[in-house]
């Protein structure tokens, strides 16, 4: 088990991530509980920050964002000044979904949605070349999502 997680709370998560509309009457019914115990639970997993936030899932390709693309980032430097702007900088750019720091080939791993390759070309040029301390970048354009979002094994 989980640090202050026990079976019930396990499947209230499970259950929140397979649906985060799901009623609290039915979770509530599907954990076991009452509806006022599975409330409580529920507000605990909020407030104790097991639960960060709930949101929709939008089909990228429908809003035309339907384009996948990873960015290996190599910086100029390895400082925590480089990395700290580099970061700062990412922050502000609508349209990359993830940001990582990681070890090997680069120091960080994008994740951006764009419209097509033309965009992605736009992006590129104009923004992820003239980030801070960027020495390289190296692009790999996702072919087919095979898992995407998938939830937590718990």
């Amino acid at each position: 088990m989980s640090a202050g997680l026990d079976r019930i709370d396990l499947k209230i998560l499970r259950l929140l991530q397979a649906d985060g509309r799901m009623a609290n009457a039915e979770i509530a019914e599907r954990s076991g509980t009452s509806a006022a115990t599975c409330h409580r639970r529920i507000q605990r997993l909020f407030t104790e920050g097991f639960v960060r936030a709930v949101r929709a899932l939008v089909d990228p390709a429908r809003v035309g964002r339907g384009t996948l693309v990873f960015v290996g980032v190599v910086l100029d430097r390895s400082t925590p000044e480089s990395f700290s702007a580099f970061e700062a900088a990412v922050r502000a750019i609508p349209v990359l979904l993830d940001c990582h720091l990681v070890a090997g080939d680069f120091d960080y791993i994008l994740k951006v949605r764009v419209s097509d390759m033309a965009d992605f070309n736009r992006l590129h040029s104009a923004t992820l070349i003239g980030l801070p301390g960027v020495r390289q970048t190296r692009t790999f354009f996702v072919m087919k999502e095979v898992i995407d979002n998938a939830p937590l094994d718990l």
